[in-house]
């Protein structure tokens, strides 16, 4: 069904091949209206415009902006980069819905932490919380505190909400760009999470639920979706995908979760790609928490629900890793 209200997209001037931006080029192909909340009028917006979005630039920490933005709008998707005033942001904008009054679909983009990390569990005595996350961590971290915040948030503002909680992303930093890449180059797989499984989930196939979702949201309010990819695998195995990305033998070797998380989140990186100190501590905060949940056994689990909203498969962690531009770039002759 064609929406002729364009939908609110924000986050789309994040990087390109993030949700957000997938998202709108899907809705464009499909004729839809979109309209793109962006932070800058910079390059990623004009490409934008040349895509056939309507392009609004603003604050999403500023009630007015998100007012605005939602002038004519009755389908939101929310999601922005992990900050730390995400639940800020998105309690903004859902106090923006709210008066406006006729909001059809409002799609948060949370993560699947919040579908095992319930109130229940998150208020047993120490030791078993202990025991649940691993043994290794018993707070969240700021941003997984931060998305169930913002469920809690929504829940309460009456809007008609779906959540939509994927697992750890194929195309995520902790897999790509934070590996160590020399080793990687010469055919090392690097990485804290020994014989632990994980079953990544690519976005292309978040960003396709979501536009389902919001092209026809009627059967899905009030629902959660805990998306995973379609193999459930430890590192020895992902090797073999990594092998098949780089065109070369892939053998891994498992590494230490703290000396890892030491070595390889570097928060001045993170701060000059964020361009921001404060969001960089915030987003090296939760990649630490998140390889300790992995390390941990936390991400166990592959669940059939994308299957069942898109009719197929979820793709896998070897079409993410081959169609990972960052990976492509490796995909060269080992150095000597």
């Amino acid at each position: 069904m064609m929406e002729r209200n364009p939908i609110l997209i924000t986050g789309a001037g994040g990087q390109v091949g993030g949700v957000s931006r997938v998202m709108v080029d899907m809705l464009l192909e499909q004729g839809q209206s979109v309209r793109a909340f962006v932070r800058r009028d910079d390059e990623r917006a004009q490409l934008l415009r040349e895509a056939g979005a309507e392009v609004f630039v603003g604050d999403l920490l500023k009630i007015a902006d998100a007012a605005a933005a939602l002038k004519g709008v009755r389908r939101i998707y929310f999601s922005i980069t992990p900050q730390p005033y995400y639940t800020d942001a998105l309690t903004v904008m859902a106090a923006a819905a709210r008066a406006k009054g006729d909001i059809e679909v409002f799609v948060n983009m949370s993560n699947y932490e919040q579908s095992y990390m319930t109130l229940e569990k998150l208020t047993t005595p120490e030791e078993e919380r202990r025991s649940w996350l691993g043994g290794l961590v018993v707070d969240w971290s700021p941003q997984q505190r931060a998305h169930w915040v913002s469920e809690q948030v929504l829940d309460w503002s009456g809007l008609p909400t779906v959540n939509v909680r994927p697992t750890v992303f194929a195309e995520t930093a902790i897999l790509t760009w934070m590996l160590p890449q020399e080793p990687l180059r010469n055919g090392e797989l690097r990485l804290p999470f020994c014989d632990q499984r994980l079953a990544p989930i690519a976005v292309h196939d978040v960003a396709e639920v979501c536009v389902r979702i919001l092209v026809d949201p009627a059967p899905h309010i009030s629902k959660s979706y805990a998306l995973t990819g379609p193999e459930l695998k430890d590192m020895y195995g992902f090797a073999e995908d990594y092998a098949a990305a780089l065109g070369r033998q892939v053998v891994y070797i498992p590494q230490d979760v703290e000396a890892w998380n030491e070595t390889y989140i570097d928060e001045t990186a993170l701060a000059e790609a964020l361009g921001d100190v404060a969001g960089a501590r915030h987003v090296a905060a939760h990649l630490r928490t998140q390889t300790r949940l992995i390390a941990g056994g936390r991400y166990d689990v592959v669940t059939n629900q994308l299957e069942s909203l898109l009719g197929r498969p979820p793709r896998t962690m070897r079409w993410a890793l081959q169609n990972n531009a960052r990976l492509r770039e490796l995909a060269v002759a080992p150095s000597d």
